[in-house]
């Protein structure tokens, strides 16, 4: 009888989510899977205490603990929920829309056992580096609604917004979904990480209110030294963020990293240089949020392109996300604390679009592939096509999603913080600790 119920479940499996992956002997090879395990470490690091350095830099010193509360709750609670089902719902199966059950607990991982995504390296390793992509995808929405979010809200909505949103969106564009059969295009990250992250951080944002004092009050950043370290740490990671989506030790991974610098270099120079020229001084603030927009920007593109495209990607980026963190977001009076929607949803937007513009390089995989603007004119314009239309799903998506997973968390434990809490600062309103005065 027990073998009977087995059997069952395993057709019901089998007819909502599709088949398992064909778990082919292929040969594990040492270099990638020593290149990916530093890589699966380095994504990791830009969680913690990469990101949760950059934000704490950036709110006022009455907040900076609940803050990195956010990214190392974010980095155990993911963890495990990943673990638990989000990566078989994500990679396994060949539903259209979500993936299967066959690897829940990651049950059926053997030593040698690979995932038809990545044949050189264990499967589990594969598992371990798309865990770290799910984890800092969640903490990045903590940025927008800085300041006044119920911590026990915050994880909650990390539950159920990581099955609602990120790991049908991870199947859709990377575990073989409907979109990656549309054709979309996205290296590392763009759709999946950024556009969710900075989409479901703007409608969180919109749905809790502004701060307190917004507009009125002194919100200065308590202690840009730790932002800057934080932008560091995200700076090398990124490396392993993009090197490592190449899943192997080859020619693709440097050049991802390559133009991943460079891309952050001129988001640098590009936001400082306006900023120069509009306030008459280069601000740190400026100057870190233009390498991190770079970044995310190029995050799409980056194994796709050649290198001097991310110097052209960065630049854009820097100038775009620019506008929409200062004129935009002013003029819309949206009060995103962190500008999580003006840097990485903008800034994943533009990357994902011009990954169909400069992508000659991948889709072609010999460096000396013409440049993006013929590859535009001989065919890429109907890869762009398809990159807005893949962005247009996935924004859709996620609005929605991140609306009804909000209401839920609403409705069952409430979103803000109370009035007095905010005052206090939600370091001792919800942790009960402070930095010393």
């Amino acid at each position: 009888m027990p073998r009977f119920f087995s059997c069952l479940l395993a057709l019901i499996a089998l007819f909502f989510c599709g088949a398992g992956p064909a778990l082919a002997a292929d040969s594990i090879d040492a270099a990638d899977t020593g290149f990916m395990i530093i890589c699966t470490g380095l994504v990791l690091m830009m969680t913690l205490p990469g990101l949760a350095l950059f934000y704490s830099g950036m709110v006022r010193k009455k907040h900076v603990l609940a803050v990195m509360a956010q990214s190392a709750a974010a980095t155990a609670l993911v963890s495990i929920l990943w673990v638990a089902a989000g990566y078989s719902l994500a990679f396994t199966g060949e539903g259209a829309y979500l993936g299967g059950l066959t690897r829940v607990m990651v049950q059926g991982i053997g030593l040698e056992t690979v995932s038809p995504f990545a044949k050189t390296i264990p499967e589990l390793l594969f598992m371990a580096y798309q865990m770290t992509f799910a984890v800092i995808t969640c903490a990045l929405v903590g940025g927008a609604v800085a300041d006044r979010m119920k911590f026990s809200a915050f994880l909650l909505f990390c539950t159920v917004w990581l099955f609602v949103v990120y790991v049908p969106s991870t199947h859709w564009v990377w575990g073989g979904g409907f979109l990656s059969q549309m054709g979309v295009i996205d290296f590392a990250g763009g759709i999946v990480v950024h556009i969710n992250a900075g989409v479901a951080g703007l409608v969180a944002a919109l749905m809790l209110g502004k701060r307190q004092g917004y507009g009125r009050d002194n919100m200065a950043p308590f202690d840009l030294s730790l932002a800057v370290i934080g932008t560091g740490l995200l700076w090398v990671g990124w490396f392993g963020f993009n090197g490592g989506s190449a899943l192997s030790a080859g020619s693709r991974a440097v050049f991802a990293i390559l133009a991943t610098h460079l891309a952050a270099c001129a988001g640098a120079v590009v936001w400082t240089a306006i900023e120069w020229i509009e306030r008459g001084k280069p601000s740190v603030l400026g100057m870190i949020s233009g390498a991190v927009a770079g970044l995310g920007t190029i995050t799409p593109a980056s194994g796709y392109v050649l290198p001097w495209h991310g110097l052209v990607i960065g630049a854009l980026a820097g100038g775009v996300c620019y506008v929409f963190c200062t004129i935009i977001k002013q003029r819309l009076k949206y009060d995103d604390s962190l500008d999580v929607f003006g840097v990485h949803g903008v800034g994943g937007l533009l990357g994902t679009l011009l990954a169909g513009v400069f992508a000659t390089a991948a889709l072609s995989v010999s460096p000396e592939t013409p440049d993006g603007v013929a590859g535009l004119l001989e065919g890429n314009a109907a890869q762009l096509g398809i990159q807005a239309m893949g962005v247009m799903i996935s924004v859709l998506w996620c609005v929605i999603g991140t609306w009804g997973t909000l209401k839920i968390v609403d409705l069952l434990c409430g979103l803000r913080v109370t009035p007095d809490q905010e005052r206090e600062g939600l370091d001792l309103a919800l942790h009960g600790e402070a930095l010393h005065q």
